[in-house]
C-alpha cells in the first residue's frame, strides 16, 4: 500500500509543477490554489509512504515520478522539445525509479 501512496504523492508532485506553470507566477488564482492542493497532498502523501518505505528510496522515487511526469507533461502540453537524448535519458530515470522499488522490495 506504501507503494501506491507514493506513486500518488509522485503524481501530485506533478499536478503541483504543471499548476505553478499555469499560475502565471501566482497571478491566476485557480492554478495558484490547484498549486497549493497539489503540493501539501503531495508532501502529505510522502510523509505518509516514508513511514513505512526507506526514506531515501521513498524520495529517490517520488522526485523521479515528478521529473518524468513533468518532462511528459511539457512535451504533451507544452511544446516542449523531444528528442533522442531527452527521451533516453527520461528512459534511464524510469528504469532507476524501477530498480529501487524492486530492490527496496527484496529487503
Amino acid at each position: 500500500m506504501s507503494w501506491i501512496i507514493l506513486v500518488i504523492a509522485g503524481l501530485f508532485e506533478v499536478g503541483f509543477t504543471t499548476c505553478l506553470k499555469l499560475s502565471n507566477n501566482f497571478s491566476n488564482i485557480k492554478w495558484s490554489a490547484a498549486f497549493f492542493v497539489c503540493i501539501s497532498l503531495s508532501f502529505l502523501l510522502l510523509n505518509k509512504a516514508i513511514q513505512t518505505l526507506p526514506m531515501g528510496t521513498a524520495y529517490a522515487v517520488w522526485t523521479g515520478i515528478g521529473a518524468v511526469g513533468t518532462v511528459l507533461v511539457g512535451i504533451l502540453f507544452f511544446e516542449e522539445p523531444v528528442n533522442f537524448w531527452r527521451i533516453f535519458f527520461i528512459a534511464t530515470l524510469i528504469g532507476s525509479i524501477l530498480g529501487l522499488k524492486f530492490i527496496a522490495g527484496s529487503h
